[in-house]
């Protein structure tokens, strides 16, 4: 007997394209949840043209709808619009990523979704969120990172600001609005009523900037780019080996004083004015970054990790995308799964990140073609071949 899905049951109907709407579906999909993607005739979602392809179809979009059932549908149609109110009614989960309003033109706001299903929950994601003065802009990833604070805090000392090196505005969004999704499924067993899910990619952005919030609200005063050192903890931060670098993290006193007298050799540093205290030490960081980096330019970037672990301190290396996907940490975690696919042929997919010990996610299938599973789920809801090659024709499907 197979493990039971966590989602099982759940049944989603998916109107997000490109990343932050379809990687919420992607978590959702690997629990068990039943996913369908709908899309436009014809064209599909805008990332299928995206790269990397492989056999003339996008690994992008791959990855992020892994596991759902496609059908296509032109919800500028009447006709488009019954379909979709027949799926919403047997539904329990829609997301969209339409700029806010879109929906309610095409009379499929949650307004008028929760009419025909009460237990309804509907979640959507967009730059700005459903309310506010910029309501109205369009949003995407490097935007949220911009104006979401993110930017100002990331690169380099006297580096112009700078993005993170994947759509970490668009990731962040998509696991809010997974997040708020299943809040509100586990709302729906208290109140036997659904709700309206809003989630911003900003709104993410900010919240994920944590304490640099807490010490500006505190002193007023910007925090600056640094690069990879931390206004919290120091030492905390990467530093030069005989052969590369490495990331050291010494997260309380105990820890520094280790480093220094059983490491380095340098009990006086301990007793140092600079760097009596954590705060002290994030003030002086430069001056101790300079010791750290003086004592680490004998050890390669191996044996300096090895060294330092032996001591209990957290150390890793600063790894490839190359070395981290054939380390015995991504097998033995699981972190990539091989899918053998229709199209593509074997291919591998990132796994979910979430471990679970009784219902574990699962990489069921490979995405849909565009419209795959058309004539399946219509003739769920009803239509007959004869209704199914007339909503062809009008191009509704």
């Amino acid at each position: 007997m197979s493990n039971p899905k966590a989602l099982e049951g759940i049944t989603v109907l998916d109107l997000t394209k490109v990343l932050a709407g379809p990687y919420c579906g992607s978590i959702l999909a690997d629990f068990g949840a039943e996913i369908i993607k709908i899309e436009p005739p014809g064209r599909g979602d805008d990332s299928r043209s995206y790269g990397p392809h492989l056999n003339g179809g996008s690994l992008y979009y791959e990855n992020l709808n892994r596991g759902k059932r496609g059908l296509t549908l032109n919800l500028k149609t009447e006709e488009g619009k019954q379909v979709f109110r027949r799926l919403a009614k047997q539904a329990d989960v829609v997301i969209e990523n339409y700029r806010p309003g879109v929906m309610e033109r095409f009379g499929l706001g949650y307004e008028a979704l929760r009419q025909i299903n009460p237990r309804l929950i509907y979640g959507a994601i967009t730059g700005f969120g459903s309310t506010g003065p910029f309501s109205q802009r369009p949003g995407y990833d490097i935007i949220s990172q911009a104006m979401g604070g993110m930017m100002s805090v990331t690169g380099q000392e006297g580096d112009p600001p700078t993005r993170s090196g994947n759509a970490l505005g668009d990731i962040l969004g998509g696991m809010n609005l997974a997040i708020g999704v299943l809040v509100a499924l586990q709302a729906r067993n208290v109140t036997g009523e659904g709700q309206y899910v809003d989630v911003a990619l900003v709104d993410s952005v900010a919240a994920s900037l944590e304490q640099a919030w807490q010490r500006y609200f505190v002193s007023g005063e910007l925090p600056t780019r640094h690069g990879n050192s931390y206004d919290a903890i120091a030492p905390y931060d990467s530093y030069a080996a005989k052969d590369g670098f490495i990331v050291i993290g010494c997260g309380n006193q105990k820890l520094f004083e280790i480093l220094c007298r059983e490491l380095m050799k340098k009990p006086e540093l301990v007793e140092d004015e600079r760097f009596l205290s954590v705060s002290r030490r994030v003030k002086n960081n430069k001056a101790l970054k300079r010791y750290i980096e003086d004592w680490l330019k004998d050890y390669t970037v191996d044996e300096a990790i090895e060294l330092v672990l032996a001591h209990k301190i957290p150390a890793g290396p600063i790894w490839s995308l190359k070395e981290l996907a054939e380390s015995e940490h991504a097998r033995a975690r699981n972190m990539f799964t091989e899918i053998d696919h229709p199209r593509f042929g074997p291919i591998k997919l990132n796994s979910s990140p979430i471990k679970l010990s009784r219902t574990p996610a699962e990489i069921r299938a490979g995405s849909p073609a565009l419209g795959e599973n058309n004539e399946e789920i219509l003739g769920c809801l009803g239509y007959t071949q004869a209704d199914i090659m007339r909503l062809r024709e009008m191009g509704v499907i």
